[in-house]
């Protein structure tokens, strides 16, 4: 029976899977087909909300859509308090970064998956030298 991985082990699984989760968010908006564009036209509010948004994904224990939708809402809330953009920037960005939840949810499937099996790997190993 293969050992089971302890609480801990799992939240820095499910931690790890939501730092890449958001990092393939960023990359494919950057990166994608309309990168270019975007790349163009970033400003440095519209980099560090990105930001923002990418560390209360890290932050979060388990990422569904509703959860990412509220994180994007909180945010651009807060920037759209502190002035630093005009209303229809900040929820353009909000809308695009909504409008991804369906890539990165594929990209974060596939990253979990990949921890799984590495982490279900070292238990072996482990099983193995405790022998």
């Amino acid at each position: 029976m293969p050992k089971k991985i302890n609480r801990t082990k799992a939240i820095k699984l499910a931690v790890a899977g939501a730092s890449l989760a958001g990092l393939a968010a960023t990359a494919y908006f950057f990166f994608g087909p309309k990168g270019k564009k975007h790349q163009r036209h970033a400003k440095a509010w519209a980099i560090k909300m990105k930001g923002e948004v990418v560390e209360k994904l890290e932050k979060a224990r388990e990422i569904t859509e509703p959860v990412y939708l509220a994180i994007i809402d909180t945010v651009s809330k807060e920037y759209k308090k502190s002035k630093k953009a005009s209303q229809p920037e900040i929820d353009a960005l909000a809308a695009d970064l909504k409008k991804h939840w369906k890539s990165m949810s594929k990209l974060a499937i596939a990253a979990k998956k990949e921890l799984a099996e590495d982490a279900s790997r070292i238990a072996k190993k482990a099983k193995k030298t405790d022998r």
